[in-house]
């Protein structure tokens, strides 16, 4: 009898999938949700993961469609494997260099008489704030629409303005925007795989689901994730995104200056970087030379990034590192010395016995985590919007 079966008690059953559709590879992640029949006491835990080599891809783009849908099918037959059911729908990162952000402020004149606001009034700022924003939207899609900052009369609102009194709201907004092009083609490369897609997330959005605590994002902190190709980052104050960003740049530019510094061939080079092949031919010093340098660079960027936003005071829990290449070279020394930062690796806190090993399954699993907490039953084709119960809490 499955176990799901035995669990006295539980009678309700949710089930969401995470897909992460990297350059590298290709990840699923299969959520159970068990609830009494009353909605109280929930079970939640992974049942199933799907793994497959990436093929088709670059830099997150799809360059052949055919050889990503086959990936796809792979990861799915994995996961339906170990989970003993079948996959008919989906949560869907989006990740790679199409991924950006837009700022805006909208306001709104208190329309009540006795100056108290309302959902209208919200609903106007924001709309106000989007079409401020709308020049910089040309062939893009709107993924998600966080509201950062508040201010009635010109003085910032700590906490949700509805029902708070005044004569004019101002909306300070966050817009993460991807390329509708590339979008379509993700969502249709799954969808030929036989999945429909419910919703997407941003990636870095999608890990810090997971990577996270609330502690770290009300203090201030920075997740980055190192990739193949990309090194996505997501910025938070007093709990809420303020940036959410993307560099060009990561662990396999690592290997390339490895391979031309030592002029060995590219699988070698991947090899030395991570440790494989050391001693007289490939001095640890050198090879640290070259993963320092490109590292450097990284963080460098990253740190003229920050400057760009100018926050009010520094990131108290600093930054926090994740990725394929995380563990290269003494990654948390270098950022801790470019950025002035407190800096470590990402844990995933999940129960041991879990298929899951390591933060590189963040983006997955929180996608999944992030469909059993809203709707994981109908397709939704292509909203582009931002998910109310997700982004609650993120209201200043």
């Amino acid at each position: 009898m499955p176990a799901a079966l035995r669990v006295p008690f539980l009678m309700a059953r949710r089930i969401a999938t995470g897909i992460d559709i990297g350059t590298y590879q290709v990840k699923m992640v299969v959520v159970e949700e068990l609830s009494d029949k009353h909605g109280g006491r929930k079970l939640r835990r992974i049942i199933g993961t799907g793994l497959a080599e990436s093929r088709g891809l670059r830099h997150g783009y799809i360059v052949n469609k055919e050889e990503v849908t086959a990936s796809i099918q792979e990861a799915k037959r994995q996961a339906e494997a170990t989970a003993r059911v079948p996959i008919k729908t989906g949560f869907l990162a989006i990740g790679g260099i199409s991924l950006d952000e837009a700022r805006a402020t909208g306001f709104s004149i208190i329309s009540r008489a006795d100056q108290e606001i309302t959902a209208l009034d919200l609903e106007k700022a924001g709309k106000a704030a989007r079409e401020a924003a709308a020049p910089g939207f040309l062939n893009r899609r709107v993924l998600h629409s966080i509201p950062v900052e508040y201010r009635i009369d010109g003085n910032k609102v700590l906490g949700d303005p509805l029902g708070m009194k005044g004569v004019r709201l101002e909306v300070d907004y966050l817009f993460v925007t991807c390329l509708a092009q590339h979008e379509e083609a993700l969502v249709q490369a799954v969808e030929e795989a036989q999945i429909d897609i419910i919703e997407q997330m941003a990636s870095p959005l999608a890990g810090s689901n997971v990577l996270l605590e609330r502690d770290q994002m009300m203090k201030g902190c920075l997740l980055a994730n190192i990739g193949a190709e990309t090194v996505s980052i997501v910025v938070y104050d007093e709990g809420i995104p303020i940036s959410v960003k993307v560099f060009p740049m990561g662990s396999s530019h690592i290997t390339d200056d490895i391979a031309l510094g030592l002029r060995i061939s590219l699988e070698e080079a991947e090899r030395v970087k991570l440790g494989r092949l050391t001693g007289q031919m490939y001095p640890r010093k050198k090879v640290d030379d070259f993963i320092g340098s490109r590292l450097s660079a990284i963080f460098a960027l990253i740190e003229k990034h920050l400057k760009s936003l100018n926050r009010r005071g520094p990131l108290p829990a600093g930054i926090i590192i994740s990725g394929g290449g995380a563990g290269v070279g003494s990654i948390s020394d270098i950022a801790r010395g470019a950025l002035k930062l407190p800096a470590r690796l990402a844990e995933v806190r999940i129960s041991p016995d879990t298929k899951i090993r390591d933060a590189t399954w963040a983006v997955a699993y929180g996608l999944a985590l992030w469909g059993i907490a809203g709707d994981t039953d109908a397709p939704k084709k292509r909203i582009g919007s931002s998910v109310k119960k997700f982004f609650q809490q993120f209201l200043p």
